[in-house]
């Protein structure tokens, strides 16, 4: 089914985050009340890319493409978790009026004009400077890994529960992990580009890779119209929790109410 097939209603723009791709929402999907669209970012799932040089404003080219072969038109709801909060400035900017609303979970959100590297944990940023340095000097340039030969180290990664056998199996499949960029942490962001539509943080209170904290400065940088909803889960709570992200997103459908 065209996505313009339903024009009366709200279509869902998913946007994975670093080392994920669109599969990252499998367990998400049966739960929405409207149609999604989950895509893929460069260089995931067969998409051409170069990881050491990817950037930016080449996923957000990327993310539009996708848009337009979906004859997505809106309205549309871009829901972004972790490193996907960087290319939505962007995207948002080139739809404009066709999105209704943006829903951000642990979404990188830079102080304006900063970056995404400046977001991260102090030894994360400097660990991640120093790899890039040694790349300039001949090195090697660095990537997320991808799925891990043994996926245990994982199971406690994420902050809040440690994930269950299903679980573990379901992040660390190479469907949903995978190699990607570092280089686009490394380019500028400006939320000032951004229509004034309404948007919702979804803070996670228990997460490892971004702490609390730094998810609430992030979040205080968006909009005068911002919304902050707290999930007591980990990193993942579209994978976790399916059901009360969902809700947090207000997008919950008759058939998630009855789970």
């Amino acid at each position: 089914m065209r996505i313009d097939e339903t024009p009366n209603h709200s279509t869902y723009l998913l946007i994975h985050g670093g080392g994920s791709t669109g599969r990252f929402w499998d367990r998400l999907l049966p739960y929405l009340a409207q149609p999604a669209l989950a895509i893929d970012l460069p260089g995931r799932n067969g998409r051409s890319a170069d990881l050491a040089t990817l950037t930016v404003e080449q996923e957000v080219h990327s993310v539009l493409d996708d848009v337009a072969a979906a004859h997505l038109v809106g309205p549309i709801v871009i829901v972004a978790h972790s490193s996907g909060g960087l290319v939505v400035p962007g995207v948002a900017a080139a739809l404009g009026d066709q999105v209704d609303r943006i829903v951000l979970n642990a979404a990188l959100v830079p102080a304006e004009g900063e970056r995404g590297i400046d977001c991260m944990k102090a030894r994360h940023r400097e660990g991640l400077m120093l790899a890039v340095e040694r790349a300039r000097n001949g090195a090697e340039m660095p990537t997320l890994p991808g799925a891990p030969s043994d996926p245990e180290p994982l199971r406690n990664a994420y902050g809040g529960d440690p994930l269950d056998d299903d679980t573990l199996a379901y992040v660390a499949d190479p469907v949903r992990n995978v190699r990607d960029t570092v280089n686009h942490y490394f380019q500028p962001v400006r939320w000032s580009q951004v229509p004034p539509v309404p948007v919702t943080y979804v803070l996670n209170e228990r997460d490892r890779p971004l702490s609390p904290d730094t998810q609430e400065l992030m979040a205080m940088r968006v909009a005068s119209t911002l919304n902050v909803i707290r999930l007591n889960t980990g990193h993942l709570p579209a994978v976790t929790d399916p059901a009360s992200f969902v809700r947090a997103m207000g997008a919950m459908s008759d058939r998630g109410l009855s789970r």
